[in-house]
């Protein structure tokens, strides 16, 4: 089926279909074709997608894909009632052993050089305004909840932890702002083409190829790629993540030492508990029982961790060797 769409919309024949990981693919002439679907996206945001690719490839990146255009000249095709995008990247099988904080590092520095103005996937400056609008909502469910008996464990669990998470935000919230006013942003500060969630995973290697998928792409300060980058790190395995974290920190830092304020963004960030936000709201928008069921899991791990994840807090900038003396950065004096 998608063969025949690649052939008939954009002229291309392939040999065999290969999925990998999430995506469909498709491998012929020494290329790799991904089918994309632009879920939520218009022609305009996957136009801008496409010029920040260009630009990164026109900067040394061979591992982002091309957008291809149809025969038509458009860049989502629709084929059998469905909205595509295609992908287009050279087969460059990857070494096995990457250093991933380098290559971030070197993606950033790509990314900040994007000549032209980003308007359809910037979130530059708008985390205290997205951070507020998820506890209001938030709060709004919980106030709901708060005069009937639990309906379920999960909700019991909601119930009670809600407040001690709410002081979080608030506390994520007062140092992103502080960091705001205190700390001047320099040169390096300046928005980056960042990942919605850039985990271990993000790039893969998937099946020896290594991916850059546009589809994944905001435009942020940089500290946002760390900041969850970390969090993934440390809720992977809580017990062993430190070796891990020095080590990417201080490979990313060898191309791209981090200013004051990115500090400061980065911890702001992660004092912010998104995994908390993310395990209640996908409770309560999935319909899946089985789902519920893994996420009631979850949030009850999370929980168990919340005193662990403040030591993890409390620790951060000196396993991560940041100079808090030397550029005056804050702690959270609640932690200690």
């Amino acid at each position: 089926m998608l063969q025949k769409m690649l052939e008939d919309q954009y002229g291309i024949t392939v040999e065999e279909y290969v999925k990998i990981d999430t995506y469909d693919a498709l491998r012929g002439n020494g290329w790799l074709y991904l089918i994309s679907k632009p879920t939520g996206k218009e022609e305009e945001d996957i136009a801008e997608l496409e010029k920040i690719a260009e630009h990164l490839r026109n900067y040394g990146d061979q591992n982002v894909p091309v957008f291809l255009q149809s025969k038509e000249g458009h860049l989502i095709t629709t084929w059998e009632q469905k909205k595509y995008c295609v992908l287009a990247n050279r087969q460059i099988e990857e070494q096995k052993k990457i250093k991933l904080g380098r290559k971030l590092a070197r993606f950033h520095e790509r990314g900040r050089r994007v000549p032209f103005q980003i308007e359809r996937s910037g979130r530059i400056g708008q985390w205290k305004s997205l951070w507020e609008k998820r506890l209001e909502q938030m709060e709004k469910v919980w106030n709901g909840l708060l005069f009937q008996t639990p309906e379920d464990e999960f909700q019991r669990m909601f119930i009670d932890s809600f407040p001690y998470y709410l002081g979080l935000t608030e506390n994520a919230i007062q140092y992103l702002v502080d960091s705001e006013i205190d700390d001047e942003p320099v040169e390096t500060d300046s928005g980056t083409v960042c990942h919605e969630r850039f985990t271990q995973k993000t790039w893969g290697p998937l099946n020896n190829y290594m991916i850059k998928n546009p589809f994944d792409w905001v435009f942020d300060h940089r500290s946002r790629d760390l900041a969850e980058w970390t969090r993934e790190r440390y809720f992977h395995n809580f017990q062993t993540y430190d070796v891990e974290l020095k080590r990417f920190f201080e490979e990313y830092q060898s191309i791209a030492p981090l200013s004051p304020f990115s500090w400061r963004l980065l911890y702001s960030r992660l004092i912010f508990p998104l995994h908390y936000f993310e395990c209640i709201e996908s409770y309560y928008i999935t319909t899946s029982e089985q789902d519920k069921k893994l996420l009631e899991e979850k949030l009850s791990r999370i929980l168990r961790q919340s005193g662990e994840y403040e030591r993890f807090l409390a620790g951060f900038y000196q396993l991560t060797d940041a100079p808090i003396k030397r550029l005056n950065i804050p702690i959270l004096e609640w932690l200690y």
